[in-house]
């Protein structure tokens, strides 16, 4: 069968294009433009941007021959790139009518653990809304509602439960609901049931792990799978752990998709706990305990590489825009005049004044460049760009810079391999 999968480079969604293909199922894959990776398994990639597929005459064209429609989009708060209200209400409105009008009857569409029966945000409210909506249709629908969902992948939030295991001391928001975390495997192996010919259809389906647990004990269980023991608690203050959130807003509004934002915020208090009886009954899945998954693959250096590195990549994409930001204010303020002095000890005196100038405004160009995540690739390629002219230029103009105790270019270098890494840690999916 031909079935297309919308957000196929999500955790969820690139799984299921996996596991489909191993079935010889024709995945087709709706992804955005731009998208770098595709999972394997996929036959056919269809480019299309959610936030211009707001009608059925934006789907028709991609639905011929299709014969399954599997819905993963999702997106947690608005930023630069996302709309919450147009990747869960206005364009699943679009692609469900234009199921109808195609005459694809089974639809599976992702939705959230709880927002039939609180929605403290505008990410459950548009999702219930999603709901209701593909309710209403006249369509083999299944909506799913998973709690988290945490698997093999580092992503979302199997990617900062593995980083907060990586730290001695963890870190706890306050309010935080109890969880019952489900596997991707098991949420997998769902849509493969319900896309069988005589699988069940207008139904809700809470999935959901099998055991209630803290956000202490599940990052106590990463910590177990890494090899290292237990971390001291410490609850952080309402007003920190709010500014914390804030600050996740910025970075979303920056085109960064961090975890930790307002909306994350709300959604946590209420916990993420359901009922897991429809569900077993309807596909005969056993949930598996979070225990179960981790003891069933071991960990290695590449998990633990990267749950150290978790919380050292924001901080990379936080130094380098500062540093490169404010050293071209200080070369413009400050430092000006004796930026001008150092040229003026050179061959090339007679530009001095343009030359600190146009230096200090191509390093807060660099720095705001790193900071967009859109932009921040070319940034990092910008900065090790104009280190490496700083130690040409600066090699050839004043030589006797390479003696001086302060090391102007010796310093360089650390700066460079920061970029290198950063590039190697850019990505997110």
């Amino acid at each position: 069968m031909n079935i297309l999968v919308i957000g196929a480079t999500g955790l969820i969604g690139s799984a299921i294009c996996a596991r489909l293909s191993t079935d010889a199922h024709h995945v087709v894959a709706a992804v955005r433009s731009g998208s770098a990776f595709l999972p394997m398994g996929v036959s056919r990639q269809v480019v299309l941007d959610l936030a211009n597929a707001t009608s059925a005459s934006d789907w028709l064209p991609h639905l011929e021959g299709i014969g399954a429609v599997v819905n993963c989009a999702g997106a947690l708060q608005d930023t630069g790139q996302d709309r919450v209200r147009t990747v869960h209400v206005e364009a699943p409105a679009a692609l469900f009518l234009a199921c109808e009008e195609a005459g694809i009857r089974r639809v599976v569409h992702f939705s959230a653990l709880g927002v039939d029966r609180e929605q403290p945000s505008e990410f459950s409210q548009s999702k219930a809304l999603g709901d209701n909506l593909l309710m209403a249709r006249e369509l083999d629908w299944v909506i799913l509602r998973p709690s988290v969902v945490l698997g093999p992948a580092a992503y979302g939030a199997s990617a900062l439960f593995r980083g907060l295991a990586a730290m001695p001391v963890l870190p706890l928001m306050p309010h935080t609901g109890q969880l019952q975390v489900v596997q991707l495997s098991d949420v997998v192996e769902t849509v493969v049931a319900l896309l069988q010919p005589n699988a069940p259809s207008r139904l809700t389906l809470e999935l959901v792990g099998p055991e209630q647990l803290t956000f202490a004990d599940v990052v106590a269980s990463y910590r177990r799978w890494l090899g290292w023991g237990p971390a001291r608690k410490v609850t952080l203050p309402g007003p920190f752990s709010r500014l914390l959130y804030k600050l996740g807003d910025v970075a979303g509004h920056l085109g960064w998709r961090p975890p930790m934002r307002s909306n994350a915020e709300k959604e946590i208090t209420r916990g993420a706990v359901g009922d897991a009886g429809s569900w077993m009954e309807a596909t005969s899945i056993q949930p598996t305990s979070l225990a179960e998954a981790l003891a069933s693959r071991p960990a290695g250096v590449q998990e633990r590489w990267f749950a150290k590195l978790y919380f050292l990549k924001p901080l990379a994409f936080i130094v380098l825009p500062l540093f490169w930001i404010a050293t071209g204010i200080i070369s413009l303020t400050s430092g000006f005049r004796e930026g001008v002095d150092l040229m003026l000890r050179t061959p090339a005196a007679e530009v001095g004044v343009p030359a600190v100038i146009a230096g200090a405004l191509a390093d807060m160009a660099i720095g705001t460049a790193i900071a967009f995540r859109r932009s921040a690739r070319w940034g990092l390629y910008a900065g090790i760009g104009l280190s490496l002219f700083y130690v040409v230029a600066g090699s050839l103009l004043l030589p006797a810079l390479w003696g001086d105790p302060l090391g102007p270019l010796l310093k360089i270098w650390p700066i460079f391999v920061l970029h290198l890494v950063a590039l190697a840690v850019l990505e997110e999916r």
